[in-house]
């Protein structure tokens, strides 16, 4: 068991993650039944209470970085092994909220503003501005309206359809590089097309 005291590893949990970086995939591939051992022996838990608290520290610095410095491979590892019970594990949850809330979902959110601000252009162009427009009885202020559609239509083919068919081509490029090629019916597709989000796209 690994045991840890508020300032320490101990019984040689720094000298393990050293000298097996990887020892939550070896063990979620030889020995899952280990998994939840090791990872309760990251947690401190105090003797003492007080005001009916206990003070527990969490020690999961392997977890999120890697001996080379960069991310830790560990939350992907254990999400290979699709067990909820190991996810729902005090350290697992823990190290998953800090990176979704400190990290990832910063990202996430810049990254999706600009597909939404995309989606407010396109129903505008689509449904608000179509709404305004009397095609029994045009007037000259229809034709303002007629340009702004367009512009927009124009904008939404030009910045938002272009990207998709640029990261679409980047996907197709890379899967054929590397030989990753899935048959359907008589013929070779790219594999990220049979993925979930590529078919919903």
């Amino acid at each position: 068991t690994i045991r840890a005291d508020r300032d320490r590893y101990y019984y040689g949990a720094d000298a393990l993650f050293s000298r097996h970086p990887d020892i939550i995939k070896r063990l979620s591939v030889d020995a899952p039944a280990l998994l939840p051992t090791l990872l309760d022996g990251l947690i401190w838990r105090s003797r003492l209470a007080e005001h009916g608290k206990r003070r527990v520290n969490y020690f999961i610095s392997h977890l999120l970085v890697g001996p080379d410095g960069d991310f830790a491979q560990a939350l992907e590892w254990v999400m290979e092994m699709r067990d909820p019970k190991l996810v729902c594990h005090d350290v697992v949850s823990l190290v998953t909220d800090l990176v979704w809330g400190k990290l990832a979902f910063r990202t996430f959110l810049i990254g999706k503003s600009w597909l939404m601000f995309c989606v407010l252009i396109f129903t505008l162009a689509q449904a608000i501005l179509n709404r305004l427009m009397d095609y029994e009885n045009p007037t000259e202020d229809e034709d303002s309206i007629r340009a702004i559609i367009f512009v927009l239509r124009i904008f939404i083919y030009l910045f938002s359809m272009t990207t998709l068919i640029a990261s679409n081509f980047r996907s197709i490029v890379k899967d054929v590089k590397h030989g990753n090629l899935v048959k359907v019916g008589l013929i070779k597709m790219p594999g990220y097309i049979m993925e979930g989000q590529a078919l919903a796209g």
